[in-house]
């Protein structure tokens, strides 16, 4: 298969006249919108029951959570839908959001709102991919998604909070995991952080981390909420910064890319965290591209990575006066 989308359609696999060449990037050019429309905008929208309209559903009221069923009760409710990947889009788009709207910018500089997609010369009968460009509404609708996600956040709170009042095992469990994670690094003379509760709910940690002497978070203090989800391990926590970051696996946005060894412990995921704060001489990963910026002058020359080390340090510095 070519990485040319347009030489791997039958009979034009050596297809290199000047014609052929001005096909070629019309092609990539749909398919880069229709990719980003369709496998990204609607299956997000999807999954947050955002209408085409812009109206987003209200999330369930917290009156109706956690009905318990009796052994009176006859029908029996439907299974939720087995959606595996549903949490891990979530959690990349959060992470690329950035990367999605510097692609609709990029765009934008070669065609026009509403310009027709170009019908391809291997196009035809029922095999055809007809369209317009519409670069603002896609962004728009980009833009959307990324509010509602961070609704969600809040909304998993709320449902703690809940789960908290009525005693449920969830709460339990993640209030003893975070008194043992608190005792752990107490003793813990490598990494000083706290954890502590917002308002007493065990499902939103706050986690103070103190940059670790002799490195290029040294001096630093860094608040970091850690949002967990009353269907852990099922959807995976969110770990935002709250303190303003300039580092290649904090998005601007403060979403930190990390990948736990095993999903379902809140320790591995604190490990984790602390593992891609730290890691000074990580191998290259595509999917910690979370922050183009820093990311670029972290994989660039040598000269790029004194200019990512001196922005990463002023970062650290404006850690202890906020």
């Amino acid at each position: 298969m070519s990485s040319n989308p347009y030489e791997n359609e039958p009979g034009f696999e050596n297809a290199n006249a000047d014609d052929d060449k001005k096909a070629q990037a019309h092609y990539a050019a749909k398919i880069r919108h229709e990719s980003l429309r369709i496998s990204i905008v609607q299956r997000l929208e999807d999954y947050l029951n955002i209408h085409s309209d812009g109206v987003v559903d209200e999330f369930p009221t917290l009156e109706d959570y956690g009905e318990v069923r009796t052994e009176y009760d006859d029908v029996e409710p439907p299974p939720p839908p087995f959606e595996p990947f549903k949490d891990l889009c979530k959690r990349r788009f959060l992470w690329y959001h950035e990367s999605y709207l510097l692609s609709i910018e990029e765009a934008e500089k070669t065609v026009k709102p509403n310009q027709n997609f170009v019908i391809m010369p291997f196009e035809g009968g029922g095999n055809t991919m007809p369209g317009k460009f519409n670069y603002p509404e896609l962004r728009r609708r980009l833009q959307l998604i990324h509010s509602v996600l961070f609704r969600e956040i809040d909304y998993w709170a709320q449902e703690g909070a809940m789960q908290v009042r009525k005693e449920t095992t969830m709460a339990s469990m993640l209030e003893r995991q975070h008194q043992q994670l608190v005792e752990t690094y107490k003793k813990n003379d490598m990494v000083t952080l706290d954890i502590d509760l917002l308002d007493r709910n065990p499902f939103v940690w706050l986690m103070t981390y103190f940059g670790r002497p002799m490195t290029n978070l040294d001096g630093g203090m860094f608040r970091i909420k850690i949002a967990i989800s009353p269907r852990f391990p099922d959807e995976q926590p969110r770990v935002i910064f709250e303190t303003k970051m300039f580092h290649h696996r904090i998005s601007k946005d403060g979403v930190l890319c990390y990948f736990p060894k095993r999903q379902d412990e809140l320790k591995s995921h604190i490990e984790a965290i602390i593992e891609a704060i730290e890691d000074t001489e990580p191998p290259y990963d595509p999917r910690t591209l979370v922050n183009p910026e820093a990311s670029k002058l972290y994989w660039g020359s040598a000269d790029d990575k004194k200019q990512y080390n001196r922005q990463l340090r002023r970062a650290v510095q404006r850690s202890m006066e906020d």
